[in-house]
């Protein structure tokens, strides 16, 4: 009774809000007090908008920035580790990068280098809901082969 209930919720909710642009609130440390307590934000993001946010110059740009920025971590290329790094990131309204985190890593010193090499991008042009700029969560990955 219970899941119906959930299901019909979810679909007026569906009906009202429409497929245009779906947000959501995510909570974020933000640092730790000479106390030890923890301050956290709650940030607001988009994961669907009408205009979706841009790399300056397109996605074959953002390769090539990749490409000239990324260290591949010593160790880890001796070892022969090797893969695909997917994080994700928010682009805020003036197209700075925030809130990196990985989704799927692969051993901790290619993840860190992925999140250093998302982390030094330039600002990317904006997602928008009706011309109007939003904070917008973007997933990319970050390749390493040998």
């Amino acid at each position: 009774m219970f899941r119906i209930f959930l299901s019909i919720l979810l679909i007026i909710g569906y009906f009202i809000t429409g497929e245009k642009a779906r947000a959501q609130t995510c909570r974020v440390n933000i640092g730790v007090s000479a106390e030890g307590c923890t301050s956290y934000m709650e940030v607001f993001e988009y994961d669907y908008v009408s205009e979706k946010p841009s790399f300056p110059g397109g996605d074959a740009k953002m390769m090539t920035f990749v490409n000239e920025h990324r260290r591949y971590p010593r160790e880890a290329y001796s070892r022969g580790v090797q893969g695909r790094v997917t994080c994700s990131f928010v682009v805020n309204t003036d197209g700075s990068i925030s809130h990196i985190s990985v989704l799927r890593g692969v051993e901790h010193s290619l993840n860190r280098e992925a999140m250093r090499v998302i982390g030094i991008m330039p600002p990317w042009t904006p997602g928008k809901i009706d011309g109007k700029a939003v904070p917008t969560r973007v997933v990319r990955s970050v390749n390493f082969r040998k």
